[in-house]
């Protein structure tokens, strides 16, 4: 909140004690921010590999207590006033160097120097970064095929028609990219997106947006296909199922899915070969996908003790590497504890 200097008392004392006040409210939110993040951490901890919707709303709203705190002192740190040296030994991170820069020059206005009348020499620059974001240019790209007809025939030539993302769409590469990000990385769903490009002036329905994000993964399934082929084409696999709420279709609720994870990382044996990681999903945790996942896979399974994977072990093609990392996730919930002291 931002305090008028016509307002403040002109007595020190008071305006001393005033100040002592104020940087104990700003202490208590540094300490409320940072129990926030410890406890906002250790739910996420729990959160992982046994999912529940009352933890995710606990975390949304611990997430939305910690945003308004954050902006509380963000409000206090633009009132309260700052010398010049404070600002400038700020710990804020350095701007991305591979972000394009654009340089403005501030010149100063006087050409020669006021008190002796000689000309200016440049003496140095002081150089300030500030991140701006320039608005996503919407445009239609036309391809004109241009017919010709010859003078002495009735022979025609047009060139060929440039092939789409979307046979007979209109979307372009960049839009469909950004509509998959927008959904799957930004977690944005389809409806909203439509609401934002219709802000933009631009109807798509959700239908056209399904119909785009099909397509796409129908373009991408070869690229799965490859990157599926790679990861168990290696000699040594790490594997691992996930719990994912999805819709039920007819009754409004949401089933238990999961979604598995095999990835291809040697680097730590010194393997030069480059990491990857495929996902597949399943409606259910039934024995039979691993199975099939792995159904061509010889070499080392590092995995949990789910009894789904037995059967790949049993093959006789795959031997078994256990995981600690169920023991291993205790070590930091022993560490968010508060230390206890004596008095």
């Amino acid at each position: 909140m931002h305090t008028d200097p016509a307002t403040l008392p002109d007595d020190i004392a008071t305006l001393k004690a005033m100040i002592i006040a104020r940087d104990s409210a700003l202490r208590d939110h540094a300490i409320e921010i940072e129990h926030l993040k410890l406890l906002i951490a250790k739910l996420k901890r729990q959160q992982y590999g046994h999912r529940s919707e009352k933890l995710d709303r606990q975390i949304e709203q611990l997430e939305l207590k910690l945003e308004e705190l954050q902006t509380d002192e963000g409000v206090a740190a633009v009132s309260a006033p700052r010398s010049r040296a404070a600002k400038g030994s700020s710990g804020r991170n350095q701007l991305p160097a591979h972000l394009e820069r654009d340089d403005i020059v501030h010149s100063p206005t006087e050409t020669t120097c006021s008190a002796c009348g000689s000309a200016f020499a440049v003496l140095g620059e002081d150089i300030s970064e500030q991140l701006e974001l320039v608005p996503a240019r919407r445009r239609v790209i036309r391809h004109r095929r241009v017919k010709f007809a010859c003078t002495g025939c009735d022979h025609i030539v047009q060139a060929p028609a440039p092939s789409r993302p979307i046979d007979r769409g209109v979307p372009g590469p960049g839009l469909l990219a950004n509509v998959l990000v927008s959904k799957f990385c930004d977690h944005q769903r389809l409806y909203r997106q439509r609401v934002r490009w219709e802000r933009e002036g631009i109807d798509l329905p959700e239908s056209t947006l399904g119909d785009w994000v099909g397509g796409c993964a129908a373009l991408l399934s070869p690229l799965v296909a490859a990157v599926q082929r790679y990861v168990i084409g290696g000699s040594k696999v790490h594997g691992d199922d996930t719990p994912i709420p999805v819709l039920a279709p007819g009754n409004g609720k949401t089933k238990t899915a999961r979604l598995w994870t095999y990835v291809r990382d040697d680097r730590p044996s010194a393997d030069t070969s480059p990491p990857a990681v495929w996902f597949a999903y399943s409606p259910d945790r039934k024995s039979e996908h691993p199975q099939h996942h792995l159904r061509s896979f010889t070499g080392t399974l590092q995995a949990d003790a789910y009894a789904g994977f037995n059967a790949v072990y049993e093959t006789g093609r795959v031997q078994e590497a256990a995981c600690c990392g169920s023991r291993q996730t205790q070590v930091p919930r022993a560490a968010c504890r508060a230390p206890q002291f004596g008095h």
